[in-house]
């Protein structure tokens, strides 16, 4: 495992093969090396444009400590049109994909890496099913979600795609 720093990878040829010039080596210092640290104890959230708009952030982020994740990497950001293409390319075939891309596009979100042991299925859990109207009470789409499509938060369905998901929003050096 490499513990340089990430600007250090450009120094060694074969290290740096792999990184675009202009590209960012923070990002792909992450791509490269947090699967290791992110496997079975991480997991990729956001909390949504409709519930950043309708004020939840903070009881969202108190339920999310309040179950013991701890948080890793959090930031207040807004997705391109293209940005959010890009995250929910998995879904570009499916019927709901604009409107999903206009969505997830229309005003800031919250992303957040969190940790805490089988963090993936208790963050799952914690967020409930996507109808709110199917979900437990008390987890977080019971209490803030407005419906399927307006779900107050997305959490990761695998470690894997963690991985995948806080690649694409964090960089290395933005994670403690």
């Amino acid at each position: 495992m490499c513990f340089c720093r990430p600007f250090e990878l450009l120094t060694d040829h074969k290290k740096s093969e792999g990184v675009k010039k202009g590209s960012d080596p923070g990002h792909s210092f992450a791509a490269q090396n947090q699967k290791l640290d992110m496997a079975g104890n991480r997991t990729f959230t956001m909390i949504k444009p409709d519930a950043v708009k309708a004020g939840h952030i903070g009881n969202i982020l108190q339920q999310i400590n309040q179950a013991g994740f701890r948080i890793v990497a959090m930031k207040l950001t807004q997705m391109s049109s293209q940005k959010a293409g890009d995250f929910y390319a998995i879904h570009r075939e499916r019927p709901f994909y604009q409107e999903l891309v206009a969505f997830m596009s229309s005003g800031p979100i919250v992303a957040a890496i969190l940790e805490k042991d089988n963090a993936v299925e208790e963050f799952r859990k914690l967020i409930g099913a996507t109808d709110p109207a199917k979900a437990d009470p008390g987890t977080i789409r019971a209490r803030f979600a407005k419906s399927v499509g307006e779900n107050a938060v997305h959490g990761s369905d695998s470690d894997d795609n963690a991985i995948v998901e806080s690649n694409f929003h964090f960089a290395a050096t933005e994670r403690f």
